[in-house]
């Protein structure tokens, strides 16, 4: 039996992950909290202590730490994979991905598909937009969760406006990021700007989505390509679907510069995952933004169409195996994983049971839903939200194509029963 240890490993990823092949040889245990390492304040020396002490203190094998999340859980792998001599990517690669500013620096070395970007001085009196980069753009911190605090400005009100909500949360992610930045020999562009820093990037358009795919011993391989659509005239997703319905030649562009990419960064014995948007007409596209490692919230689209969840790729580096997947397919020609939204903030009254999400799911082949609130709960006070709405449930769908996949979600969507007080005003986006 092999011993894997797991950064914040939460419920809904046990599951996937005893999805994965050969799951029954392996014993998965969790190493710190989601709360921990992703809600509040980060001391993360502490949690790298705590993190090696629950490790010197574990009766047996350590054969594989891995992780799932951003920082500090990437960049904690980093370090305790280095420190037991276990495979993993080094911690330089990490951040060359996570330090927003610092990839697109390395972008600028081996691809064309990026936007314009600079950086926003949070010191000035006055910050104004760096100079090339035009509206509409987004800015965002250098590092930070998810889309946190990443704002979609049009005008010189709206730039005002997210920077000081930017100087306000900025350090709850990039003070512990500093701490990190430190323990690196930083190129002198990335030292002087440091991990609380704005950065602006000229707005992309067109269709978003990802690729997703491991480094090991050296050879980067592209495992699949995703789409991920937006709610109709907003920033917040609607869902991630698997595989990608786009043009041959869209899709084989962004696996090259994936390649590429993270050629250029050096990474190894790592997952990735790299958004994009393209221009389906054109076959343009443009590198959003390099995740190093893969996405959870892919887990289970990976299992219904290809039969093993992506999670698989993770265990076997951690291991320091190929993670190559047999010809096997799954269940489902197309899967997607939909987030249920509501754009105004409001007390939670009541979420669907256990009974009634039982049902649905009984009733509807192919559906698992995964709710986010719980009773009681402000949904302004829900953990890793965007800028701009706030996630009801996770509904996983495997269908036969696109048209089953909308069925499916819309007739699922009907039978949720939420229901809520004291709503707020509506997000914008």
């Amino acid at each position: 039996m092999k011993n894997i240890f797991v950064l914040a490993l939460d419920e809904e990823n046990t599951r996937t992950l005893h999805g994965i092949r050969n799951a029954d040889q392996y014993a998965f245990h969790g190493l710190l909290t989601v709360d921990e390492t992703q809600v509040g304040e980060i001391d993360f020396e502490q949690l790298l202590d705590k993190a090696q002490s629950q490790l010197d203190a574990f009766d047996g094998s350590i054969d594989a730490i891995v992780g799932y999340w951003d920082f500090p859980v990437s960049t904690l792998r980093a370090i305790l994979c280095d420190r037991y001599g276990l495979p993993g990517p080094s911690l330089a690669s990490i951040v060359k991905c996570e330090h927003k500013y610092w990839s697109r620096l390395e972008q600028q070395k081996a691809i064309d598909e990026y936007p314009r970007f600079g950086i926003v001085d949070l010191d000035d009196e006055q910050p104004r937009p760096p100079d090339g980069v035009n509206y509409p753009m987004w800015l965002k911190p250098v590092k930070s969760y998810s889309s946190e605090l990443a704002f979609l400005v049009r005008d010189e009100a709206e730039f005002d406006k997210a920077v000081t909500e930017i100087r306000e949360g900025i350090s709850r992610v990039g003070k512990p990021f500093e701490h990190v930045l430190g323990m690196l020999e930083l190129p002198r562009e990335i030292a002087e700007v440091g991990g609380q820093a704005c950065l602006a990037e000229e707005a992309l358009s067109g269709v978003q989505c990802a690729t997703e795919g491991y480094v090991y011993d050296g050879e980067v391989v592209v495992y699949g390509v995703l789409d991920s659509i937006d709610y109709e005239g907003r920033s917040s997703f609607l869902r991630h679907q698997y595989p990608s319905q786009l043009p041959k030649v869209a899709v084989d562009r962004m696996v090259d510069v994936s390649q590429r990419i993270i050629s250029q960064i050096g990474m190894d014995n790592s997952t990735f995952s790299i958004e994009f948007f393209c221009e389906p007409e054109s076959g343009d596209v443009a590198l959003l933004e390099i995740n190093p490692r893969h996405s959870q919230s892919h887990a289970e689209m990976f299992e219904c169409v290809d039969g093993m969840p992506n999670h698989h790729a993770m265990v076997m580096l951690g291991l320091g195996q190929d993670p190559a997947l047999p010809d096997d397919k799954g269940e489902y020609g197309i899967a997607a994983k939909w987030y249920h939204r509501r754009f105004s903030d409001a007390l939670v009254r009541k979420v669907p049971s256990a009974a009634e999400i039982e049902r649905v799911q009984r009733e509807i082949p192919g559906v698992l839903i995964d709710i986010v609130p719980e009773e009681g709960q402000r949904l302004s006070d829900l953990p890793g939200q965007d800028s701009y709405s706030f996630e009801l449930a996770h509904i996983f769908v495997g269908a036969r194509d696109e048209a089953e996949l909308e069925d499916k979600y819309e007739r699922t969507v009907e039978a949720l029963n939420f229901e809520f007080a004291e709503e707020g005003p509506e997000k914008e986006g």
